[in-house]
């Protein structure tokens, strides 16, 4: 899987998370979003999306994102954040 096109979509995907703030993200706890996009190549891509507690409950979030292409062999690609209870977001890519 060219690399760039994925990278691209799950970004956006996962910019949509960063945007959002930390009371939100923790109603998603248990919930992940998974969606099929199609890419500038044509190509469709699955993304998840899944926000888990870091260390504990009502602490620290990590939201994970993961896109495939479904062909093998592929490794999916990631991306993922911390959000804080106080507001801060900590890039993990």
């Amino acid at each position: 899987m060219h690399e760039e096109i994925p990278r691209d979509l799950l970004h956006t995907v996962v910019a949509e998370y960063e945007a959002r703030p930390y009371r939100e993200l923790a109603g998603l706890i248990g919930e992940p979003d998974v969606r099929t996009v199609r890419g500038r190549d044509g190509r469709e891509y699955q993304i998840e999306v899944e926000a888990i507690w870091h260390d504990q409950p009502g602490g620290t979030i990590r939201v994970v994102g993961a896109i495939d292409d479904g062909s093998l062999p592929s490794l999916p690609l990631s991306e993922e954040f911390l959000a804080t209870p106080e507001g801060k977001f900590i890039s993990e890519s």
